[in-house]
């Protein structure tokens, strides 16, 4: 049985952000159809193309064509989902734009995943991941990693995984929305949109910082300097690097302990309070001795000891290729080999997410150019058009209008992917320890948490107790979706398994958000998202050429090397995973409503950091490496890298030779228009530090926003770097939307990442801990005497404003 059985699907796209979203729908059952010119997909020749062109059907169309227009607007009848990737103006002149499409086909789901969004003054520009991230100020980021001044290159394409995954998350509410509701539903998304995934907390500091003097940090200095003794990488005796993950206190200890270091800290008086309260001084002097003492083991000897500990949140560096051999994700299903008949055995990453009931199978071989256009053709020609009559009124802004989904998480990834679902429109209520979920309280007032409890309903409650239970038990009773982030084992003990919770809602999509997934050797591993990182390949792509070093002179050189790392281990994970989840819990409502059915659904943070990894996450014989961030953190290349300008940086991408005669005829460069040397993109490849040289020095003779001005129009892929994501927010309020916050009032927070139907009317504020406590537990048939005996035993908790 299929999620997606049934459902036919016009892949218009081209390249992989748009492959990655319609292979997860390939994946889970749909029949994908990919048109193509005749010269195929531009980006067919990405080593990763084997990848996202998997379980599709290919068919060759010219739209410019008149029958293969014909033939075009014959598959647009017929289909319930058509992707796009374009301007409007294109997407009009080929009969694809949305009031084309939902005119001639009344069922359509209509979706558009863009760079910069279809219209405006970035809508032209080359969809390059490098251009959007400067421009939203994505690389400030990493300031401090470099050992220069200024931006630097975000090596880690996220912008296009939560694109892709926005994307996937939209077109399956349209469909559930579509399915109760009847009605042409319109998607959008962009890599812009994708980004507002990975700020979480500087939207929010640029409004505050100056009317809550003392109480609000310094964006920039947020997480900079050196790493907490919670999350530090550390070199162990073979060169080899670890990194640590230990968040909450009590894995902080453990890693003590099963390093031998616990006893010795313990008997000095500066380590009796608890960490968090230990004096600079005390420290830094636990630093230097973690630092040495991880130096007398090699790494393989700590993992051991760390895995047999069990308490310990580590993981060791590794590459993407590397990562292909983790075993957890060996273990769990994550990856798997294929024969192709010109590559050889190629061993590449799994589905999305584990369905129970209506699991996805990793679809056949990619499709050959055209492959399929006599089959496609005379099959979906034999199926009757969309024609039925629309739905009254126009289509909400909330697909999700009418899911319930009860949330028993804390800390960020699975947090975030419910406040995704939120703004889809789902009612989302969540459970949160007496004390409040962790998050709450690692920033001044809640601060961080505002984000991840965006639009949601809380309740405080103690699982530990029988009422408590009774409480969770009578909400799930009432909800579509449960979704948790336990390690195996932990819900039963707290009453929310799935066999507990289903005997009540046998049509429960019941959610688990594990680190390490059911069924690798780490499954019951504690994990936080510094080790996902690691582990998966995306610090070692963000640290750039000569990361990790393999030797260090001295504790000062390995302390150091240790803060650049964890400069390049930012929070992207969590987000990472987020979108991953939010995608999973839509195939599992999408499954009930087409099934009937409930289900257990697990996502863990490996596989879906291996996702956010896709670019390098396969490997077959011959294929090309990875390209190598250089260690200046510029870029990858000449052509698509950070310049510094007379007053700021700038990003410039050319992909192709055609960007580049209209790079040298807008700048007017002689120099570079008559060099050989320069002429096409091998000739270019070939000289690329001559290049970069002679454009480091044209960069400078003029100001940043001289140069936008100048490239921009002429559709050549150049914008100033924002310094920080905050401020280009705030700039932005198509990005943002203004809600009442109970502690900091009117304010801006993040948009949605993806916009359905023109989006909400308003999106929610973040909730505080416990704010809708007394509201909910009437709602399930508390009296206010049962609430307030509730209160008075500590078995359910609101925080104060």
């Amino acid at each position: 049985m299929n999620v997606l059985g049934g459902i036919r699907v016009l892949d218009l796209t081209t390249g992989p952000v748009g492959g990655l979203a319609t292979m997860a729908l390939a994946d889970f059952g749909a029949d994908v159809v990919k048109v193509e010119p005749a010269t195929g997909d531009r980006f067919r020749s990405q080593p990763a193309a084997v990848f996202w062109l998997r379980g599709k059907r290919s068919v060759v169309l010219e739209p410019d064509e008149p029958g293969d227009r014909r033939a075009l607007d014959a598959l647009i009848d017929r289909c319930d989902i058509l992707v796009v990737s374009s301007t409007d103006s294109k997407l009009r002149s080929m009969g694809c734009d949305w009031e084309t499409a939902s005119r001639r086909n009344r069922s359509i789901i209509h979706c558009n995943i863009t760079a910069f969004g279809s219209t405006g003054r970035y809508a032209e520009l080359p969809g390059y991941e490098g251009l959007v991230a400067a421009h939203s100020g994505r690389m400030a980021v990493f300031d401090g990693q470099a050992l220069r001044t200024g931006p630097v290159f975000a090596a880690l394409p996220i912008g296009s995984h939560a694109a892709s995954q926005a994307a996937v998350q939209g077109m399956l509410a349209a469909l559930w929305a579509r399915d109760r509701r009847g009605g042409c539903h319109r998607v959008e998304t962009s890599l812009l949109r994708g980004m507002l995934a990975y700020d979480l907390a500087s939207l929010l500091i640029e409004q505050l910082r100056d009317s809550w003097p003392g109480e609000i940090p310094d964006p920039k200095k947020v997480g900079g300097g050196m790493p907490t003794l919670n999350y530090h990488p550390v070199m162990a005796a073979d060169g080899r690097w670890i990194q640590l993950g230990n968040l909450l206190e009590h894995h902080l200890y453990a890693f003590l302990e099963a390093t031998d270091l616990l006893p010795e800290l313990l008997v000095e008086e500066a380590f009796q309070t608890p960490p968090a309260s230990w004096s600079r001084s005390a420290v830094e002097s636990a630093r230097d001795r973690i630092l040495a003492r991880m130096r007398e083991r090699k790494a393989s000897e700590w993992m051991e000891i760390f895995r047999a500990h069990g308490g310990v949140v580590a993981e060791t560096f590794l590459s993407s290729q590397q990562a292909l051999q983790h075993p957890d994700l060996v273990g769990n299903g994550d990856v798997f080999e294929r024969e192709h008949p010109r590559l050889g055995p190629v061993r590449q990453l799994g589905v999305l997410a584990q369905l129970d009931s209506t699991p996805g199978s990793a679809g056949g071989l990619p499709p050959g150019i055209g492959e399929h256009n006599e089959a496609v053709r005379a099959q979906w020609n034999a199926i009757e058009p969309h024609t039925a009559t629309p739905a009254a009124g126009a289509a909400s802004g909330r697909p999700l209008d009418g899911v319930t989904v009860l949330e028993v998480a804390t800390i960020i990834a699975a947090p975030l992917a419910t406040t995704m679902l939120a703004d889809l429109g789902a009612r989302v209520i969540k459970l949160e320890a007496i004390g409040g979920d962790p998050y709450r309280h690692l920033l001044p007032q809640g601060l961080l948490a505002v984000k991840t409890n965006a639009g949601k309903e809380s309740l405080c409650v103690d699982l530990k107790t029988d009422a408590g239970r009774e409480i969770l038990h009578r909400l799930a009773a009432r909800s579509d979706v449960v979704l948790h982030n336990f390690r195996p084992g932990v819900p039963e003990r707290l009453g929310l398994g799935y066999e507990q919770l289903s005997a009540t809602r046998p049509d429960l999509v019941w959610v688990a958000a594990t680190g390490y997934g059911p069924n690798g050797p780490g499954a019951r591993r504690p994990c936080a998202h510094p080790v996902a990182g690691a582990a998966m390949g995306g610090v070692v792509h963000q640290a750039g050429a000569g990361m990790p070093p393999v030797d260090c002179d001295g504790i000062e050189a390995i302390r150091d090397a240790a803060r650049r790392l964890m400069r390049a281990n930012e929070a992207n994970p969590d987000p990472n995973t987020s979108v991953v989840l939010a995608s999973a819990v839509l195939l599992g409502l999408v499954g009930r409503q087409r099934h009937g059915i409930g289900q257990q659904i697990s996502v863990n943070m490996m596989a879906a950091n291996a996702y956010a990894n896709a670019d390098d996450m396969l490997a077959y014989a011959g294929k090309p490496d990875r390209p190598t961030v250089d260690a200046g953190l510029h870029g990858l290349g000449a052509c698509y890298r950070l310049y510094e300008t007379a007053d700021g940086w700038v990003f410039l991408a050319i992909g192709s030779d055609a960007q580049w005669r209209r790079f040298v005829e807008a700048a007017a460069h002689p120099t570079l228009a008559s060099d050989p040397r320069f002429e096409t993109i091998e000739r270019r490849r070939a000289n690329d530090s001559a290049l970069a040289d002679l454009l480091s020095a044209a960069f400078r003779e003029r100001t940043a926003d001289a140069w936008e001005a100048l490239l921009v129009p002429a559709r050549v892929g150049c914008v100033r770097v924002h310094d920080d994501p905050g401020s280009f927010l705030m700039s932005r309020p198509d990005l943002t939307a203004e809600v009442e916050h109970l502690r900091f009032g009117r304010t801006r927070r993040w948009g949605p990442l993806v916009v359905c139907n023109g989006g909400p009317d308003k999106l929610g504020p973040g909730a505080l801990a416990g704010e809708h406590t007394d509201t909910l537990l009437e709602e399930i048939g508390y009296s206010p005497r049962e609430i307030e005996e509730l209160r008075a035993e500590g078995i359910v908790a609101s925080e104060p404003v």
